[in-house]
């Protein structure tokens, strides 16, 4: 596509510099040829008038039509080789017209104009033999030039594509290799966001709520006002240890590595249990069923991605549905897989004016990141590990988010 953009273009139209040179240099020849074809016929032997005259206006005339084959090969081209036929002086600027037809026309056309001249010559030599040499011996020079000059042509302007070619090709790699940089700092910082959405959120809701609840309950006892101050300590605590793994595993992974690394080396059911506990200990009602499933167990891609899925849940139920009651289900084997299921009813399914519902905990209606950012991340997060992740309301005024992860044996 590109050389065919290259063959349309029309020469008079986009010329560099060197091409300004050449075109004037050989200008300059076709010139200094006539002058010597007319200089020959003054001071050789006595030559006919009508060959002197044709001599000097051809040899004017296809020296000024040299500067239209710049925009009109073809047609200009032909225009000077007709000229050459009666005079001898336009056969430089002939020869000159038969090359410039090569370089900026296709090989069909190149070779039309280079066999035309190569006719025109023979005809001219008939007409008006050069003599020192029979005539076959001329016919065969003629011949000779007329193929040289359209060959070197053609090989000079197939050189040229070529050149274009390969800075056409070595201009798209570098915008390709442009575009893939892009593309990976884009993942990167996906990642990045994803990662720190699910690591904060879940410790920074349990820090909102406990410090709602000390603010809402200012007669507190000094024991319950120390207790509540120390689960903020330790909330904080391990929101900074969560916050340094984070930022450790983003120094050293690249950009395709999954990024999801829980507190401590990997999820375990430890991780799982203390998860559920501080879940409780936030006023969260949290029901637990793993049915023996141990994400210790799970390859190291699907216990995080498990981890994560269950922390996003309750982080998004205690968000979203305070002092609703929270069940986690866990059930699968080894080559079934592993489906997670979270259920919650809604928040306002069943509060009327008679029956309100229960009071929003303090600090609950913080919002710490963008409605739905969680659960896009999470639904990423499972496609990543080879799963897929489903959510969404339920005919028991429920809400429920399934997710089924690989498990292989």
């Amino acid at each position: 596509m590109f050389l065919a953009n290259v063959e349309e273009v029309r020469p008079g139209r986009i010329r560099s510099r060197r091409d300004r040179t050449v075109a004037a240099g050989g200008s300059v020849l076709a010139l200094a040829g006539a002058a010597a074809v007319v200089w020959g016929d003054l001071a050789g032997s006595p030559v006919p008038h009508w060959y002197l005259v044709a001599d000097v206006v051809g040899g004017a005339s296809a020296c000024a039509a040299l500067w239209f084959c710049r925009r009109w090969p073809v047609a200009a081209g032909l225009a000077v080789v007709a000229l050459s036929v009666p005079a001898a002086a336009a056969s430089v600027a002939a020869g000159i017209a038969t090359l410039i037809a090569a370089l900026y026309r296709r090989p069909p056309a190149a070779i039309a104009v280079g066999a035309a001249g190569v006719a025109a010559t023979l005809v001219r030599f008939a007409w008006r033999p050069p003599g020192l040499a029979p005539y076959p011996v001329w016919a065969l020079v003629g011949v000779l030039i007329g193929g040289a000059l359209t060959g070197w042509g053609m090989l000079a302007r197939t050189r040229r594509e070529l050149m274009l070619s390969l800075a056409e090709r070595a201009r798209r790699a570098e915008a390709d290799q442009r575009l893939r940089a892009e593309q990976a700092r884009r993942a990167e910082r996906v990642g990045i966001a994803r990662e720190m959405h699910d690591v904060l959120a879940h410790r920074l809701s349990l820090l909102a709520l406990h410090a709602g609840a000390l603010e809402f309950n200012a007669q507190a006892k000094p024991g319950e006002v120390a207790e509540a101050a120390g689960v903020i300590r330790s909330s904080a605590h391990l929101a900074l240890q969560d916050l340094r793994a984070v930022i450790s595993v983003l120094r050293e992974a690249p950009a395709s590595e999954d990024y999801a690394v829980p507190s401590g080396d990997r999820a375990g059911p430890a991780d799982l249990a203390s998860l559920v506990e501080e879940s409780r200990r936030a006023g969260t009602r949290v029901e637990l069923l793993d049915h023996g499933v141990r994400l210790s167990d799970l390859p190291d891609a699907t216990g995080r991605a498990a981890f994560r899925i269950v922390q996003e849940g309750l982080t998004n139920a205690r968000k979203h549905a305070p002092g609703r009651p929270v069940t986690v289900v866990l059930s699968g084997t080894a080559g079934a897989g592993l489906t997670i299921e979270i259920r919650n009813p809604l928040s306002g399914g069943a509060v009327t004016p008679d029956r309100p519902g229960p009071p929003r905990p303090p600090g609950a209606d913080i919002e710490l990141t963008g409605a739905g950012a969680g659960l896009a991340g999470l639904t990423e997060r499972a496609s990543l590990a080879g799963g897929r992740l489903e959510h969404g309301h339920t005919a028991d005024d429920e809400f429920r988010l399934t997710a089924w992860l690989p498990w292989p044996t």
